[in-house]
């Protein structure tokens, strides 16, 4: 009797582990299974990606590439501002030859479409360095002739105004918890008042010269732009509402180049003197 009250436990004990061999485990929870990966997840479309701002590195490279490639951007257009301003034989020359003006326009209205609206272009290496030295070649010579125009401690001190400007809105970006890319409809109709006002001083200036109006549009851009910096500067960071992929360093450098180059043109129309 007890050998068959053993033998039927241990069937019944075999059956009711047997069940649960049977019985699929409970999957885990998401945190579980993304717990300690990180697997890519790039969006094409978008520039935005949730992978690469976990990584602390990963994000202090694309910064640092950044900047880099804005440092040699800037010098470039400091060397090209400063020998079209000191030497005159080559500021006389490009005074009496407009016609290279609207020929850097165009590259770099091209070369700017090109590298903004089209992402392959921008993260094939290297056409996208080879675009972005010639649009930076095309506006630093739209720039030097521009400055070419006033006078030298104008340009000077505008520069300095500028880099003092451009420093403290990079510092200002890094260290504020206000989130700025938050705030594209404010940026855009900002753009568009700029805009407007800009076609309607196309019409009334020939007519009729208003010495303050040139001056407060010249204001305006400058705040604008400067807007533009610490939206941009953030956006770099990436620790803010929306963010840039590390794919578009090309695409943050240009943003941020042109919006110091633009600041820099806005302060010499405010604070130059024209040569006489």
């Amino acid at each position: 009797m007890t050998q068959g009250k053993l033998s039927l436990a241990n069937k019944a004990s075999n059956g009711s582990s047997s069940e649960q061999a049977l019985v699929s485990p409970a999957p885990p929870s998401y945190e579980e299974a993304t717990a300690g990966t990180s697997a890519p997840c790039y969006n094409d479309v978008e520039m935005l990606t949730e992978f690469t701002w976990d990584d602390r590195n990963i994000r202090r490279v694309f910064i640092r590439k950044v900047y880099t490639i804005l440092m040699i951007q800037l010098m470039v257009t400091l060397a090209i501002v400063a020998l079209f301003t000191f030497c005159d034989p080559i500021k006389d020359y490009i005074q009496s030859h407009p016609g290279w003006y609207w020929a850097s326009y165009a590259v770099f209205f091209v070369t700017y479409l090109t590298l903004s609206c089209c992402s392959a272009p921008r993260r094939q290496f290297p056409w996208n360095l080879i675009l972005l030295s010639v649009f930076t070649l095309s506006l630093s010579y739209m720039t030097g002739m521009l400055s070419s125009f006033y006078n030298t401690k104008s340009v000077v001190m505008c520069l300095g105004i500028t880099a003092a400007v451009c420093l403290l809105v990079t510092i200002f970006s890094f260290q504020t918890k206000i989130d700025v890319t938050s705030y594209q409809g404010v940026l855009f109709s900002f753009c568009m008042v700029m805009f407007i006002s800009g076609l309607v001083l196309a019409f009334v200036l020939p007519f009729q010269y208003v010495p303050w109006l040139d001056a407060t549009y010249a204001a305006l851009g400058a705040i604008l732009f400067t807007m533009f910096l610490a939206f941009d500067t953030q956006l770099l960071m990436g620790n803010k509402r929306y963010t840039m992929s590390p794919e578009e360093y090309v695409f943050a450098t240009l943003n941020i180049y042109l919006d110091i180059v633009y600041i820099f043109s806005f302060f010499l129309q405010i604070f130059g003197t024209k040569r006489e």
